[in-house]
C-alpha cells in the first residue's frame, strides 16, 4: 500500500437545495416529523456516491459516513439562520483499511453498510464478509481495524447481500444502557422476521424485528430516550422505490423478542426520495431531535445523492 492510497481525496460538492419534501406541495409536517430541507449532491468526480450510513458530530453539522464501496466520507452541512441545510463544505473521501491493512480489497470483503460512534471507537458493520469492526474515532481512515465485536447471529443465517445493514449504539441511561445493536437487512427467521442482536450489555442476545414486506432495513439510530429509529426501503419494478421510518420502543428490545413500532413516515416517488440508505439522529441548537438521511446512488446516472433532514416534533 502506498501513502497516496490512504490519503483523503478532497473535492467540491455542488448542492441543489430541496425546499419541499412532497412533490408539488409546500407542506412541511408529515405526522410527527417536520421537513427541515434537503440537498441534492453532485460532483465532477465519481468519488461521490454509494453512501450507505452516516453519523453526525456533536456540533450537529459535521458528519462522517461509510460508502459500500469501501470508503469513508466526511464533510460539513452549512445551514441558514433557521438551521436549514444550504450546502456541503469540506467534503472528502478516504479508502478504508481492511483487517490486514490493505486498502485495495474486493467489494465483497469491504462492503461497509452501517456506522455508529461509541466513545473513542467507530463501529462499522459489513455485509458479505459479515462482521462489525472497530476503528479509532480520531483517525479512522489512517489505520486498520483495532478490534471487532462478536455479531452473535450465526454467519450461516446471514444472507450474502442482505446481512448486517444497521449498527447503532443506545445512549447510556436508557433501557439498553449504551449497548450496540445490529439489525439485518433481510436475513430472516422461520417467521419471516429480520434477525437482530443486542451485542453487549445486560440485555445481550438475539432478537427479531417484525418485517412488513416489501420493506427491508437499511439503517438505524437511537433517540436520546432510547427508542430505535429504523430506516427501511422497498423497491420493485411495479411499485418503484419507497422509504419508511419506524420507531421501536427501546424497552421492547430484549433477547428472544419480536419487536415492532409506530411508522413515523412512509414515502414513495411522490416525495423527494431515492435509494435511502443512511440515517443519523442528532440534537440541533434548539435542543430538538433531528434525523439526517442520505441516499445511495449506486453510481448510477438514474439515481441521486440526497441528504434530507427532519425534525422530530413530539
Amino acid at each position: 500500500m502506498s501513502a497516496a492510497q490512504a490519503e483523503p481525496l478532497r473535492f467540491p460538492v455542488k448542492s441543489r437545495v430541496i425546499e419541499t419534501f412532497k412533490v408539488g406541495s409546500d407542506e412541511t409536517r408529515f405526522g410527527p416529523l417536520e421537513f427541515m430541507g434537503g440537498l441534492e449532491l453532485s460532483a465532477s468526480t465519481d468519488a461521490l456516491g454509494a453512501m450507505s450510513s452516516i453519523a453526525m458530530g456533536a456540533d450537529g453539522s459535521s458528519f462522517l459516513g461509510v460508502m459500500d464501496t469501501g470508503f469513508w466520507f466526511a464533510g460539513r452541512i452549512e445551514r441558514d439562520a433557521d438551521g436549514r441545510p444550504q450546502r456541503i463544505s469540506d467534503f472528502s473521501v478516504q479508502p478504508m483499511f481492511s483487517r490486514d491493512g490493505d486498502v485495495a480489497k474486493a467489494k465483497w470483503m469491504i462492503d461497509a453498510e452501517g456506522l455508529a460512534i461509541r466513545g473513542d471507537r467507530i463501529l462499522v458493520s459489513f455485509e458479505r464478509d459479515h462482521r462489525i469492526d472497530l476503528y479509532p474515532a480520531k483517525s479512522p481512515g489512517e489505520t486498520a481495524p483495532v478490534g471487532s465485536i462478536p455479531i452473535l447471529i450465526p454467519a450461516s443465517e446471514l444472507r450474502g447481500n442482505r446481512g448486517l445493514e444497521t449498527v447503532a449504539v443506545a445512549p447510556s441511561g436508557t433501557p439498553l444502557e449504551g449497548a450496540a445493536v445490529t439489525v439485518s437487512e433481510r436475513s430472516l427467521n422461520a417467521d419471516g422476521n429480520m434477525l437482530a442482536a443486542v451485542l453487549d450489555g445486560p440485555k445481550k442476545g438475539i432478537f427479531f424485528v417484525k418485517r412488513d414486506p416489501p420493506y427491508d432495513a437499511t439503517d438505524g439510530d437511537f433517540l436520546p430516550d432510547g427508542d430505535l429509529i429504523l430506516l427501511e426501503r422497498r423497491f420493485s419494478i411495479a411499485g418503484g422505490v419507497g422509504m419508511r421510518i419506524r420507531r421501536i420502543a427501546g424497552e421492547s428490545i430484549i433477547p428472544g423478542a419480536t419487536v415492532d413500532g409506530e411508522v413515523l413516515l412512509d414515502a414513495d416517488f411522490g416525495y423527494q426520495i431515492d435509494n435511502m440508505e443512511g440515517l443519523a439522529v442528532s440534537t440541533d441548537a434548539d435542543g430538538k431531535v433531528r434525523l439526517t438521511l442520505v441516499s445511495d446512488d449506486n453510481h448510477s446516472i438514474l439515481q441521486r445523492n440526497l441528504m434530507l433532514e427532519f425534525r422530530l416534533v413530539e
